[in-house]
């Protein structure tokens, strides 16, 4: 796999953005890196990124092929083969660790993002990619019918209505995370529901690192100004 690979053909840009992409290889890979660790660290689900995803897989595919090719036509010593076999592990556990971050979230929140899923603006893009949304609807689903037979059955009828969104815990938009300024941010509100705003305005320098509860700086982690640690 050649590191200059264009793939503007697989990986569409922004939604802010109308002209093609191009990226490498490296830099593909590097999305997938910075969404893994976000994703990790984040107590709420992100938006998908299914793009990169798609991408990756593709890379995965061809760096496969690359490795049997060397190996068939002797190309590549053992030991340059041994090492391309282990970016190729690398990436792949990477890619593998993201999807099932994602998956634990939908399985912990699964009737919460659901609902926030329906309900989100035309303008908003999607937390959840097609796949994890018919993910999410199997689990909440099971977990209804569990309910019934486990737990409803024994109450009278009257109490034997289900809200799923209320009986599952939402993400704690409040726990604490370690962030580092990737692109300057002035003005940014720590406490929304206070009276005196103006002393809970913060400046975010770029390079500088914070410790700072979640909610305020939720978009920021969307938009890619911050990155979490």
């Amino acid at each position: 796999m050649e590191d200059d690979l264009d793939i503007s053909d697989i990986l569409a840009t922004s939604q802010h953005d109308s002209d093609e992409e191009e990226l490498t290889a490296a830099q593909v890979l590097e999305k997938l890196e910075d969404a893994w660790q976000n994703e990790k660290l984040a107590p709420d689900l992100l938006e998908c990124k299914s793009e990169i995803v798609s991408c990756v897989m593709v890379l995965i595919g061809e760096m496969e092929k690359n490795i049997q090719s060397a190996i068939r036509t002797k190309a590549k010593s053992n030991l340059e083969v041994s090492i391309h076999r282990m970016e190729l592990d690398r990436v792949q556990f990477i890619l593998r660790s993201y999807l099932r971050c994602r998956l634990n979230k939908i399985e912990i929140h699964g009737p919460v993002l659901l609902e926030r899923e329906k309900s989100r603006g035309e303008d908003e893009p999607p937390r959840l990619s097609p796949e994890e949304f018919a993910f999410a609807k199997e689990m909440s689903a099971n977990f209804e019918n569990h309910m019934r037979s486990v737990v409803l059955n024994q109450m009278p009828r009257i109490m034997q209505k289900i809200d799923l969104p209320t009986t599952v815990h939402p993400p704690n938009l409040n726990h604490y995370v370690f962030l580092k300024v990737k692109k300057r941010e002035e003005g940014v509100l720590l406490e929304e529901d206070t009276d005196d705003r103006t002393s809970d305005r913060v400046d975010l320098a770029e390079g500088s690192q914070f410790l700072i509860s979640y909610k305020p700086i939720a978009a920021l982690v969307q938009n890619g100004s911050v990155s979490l640690l």
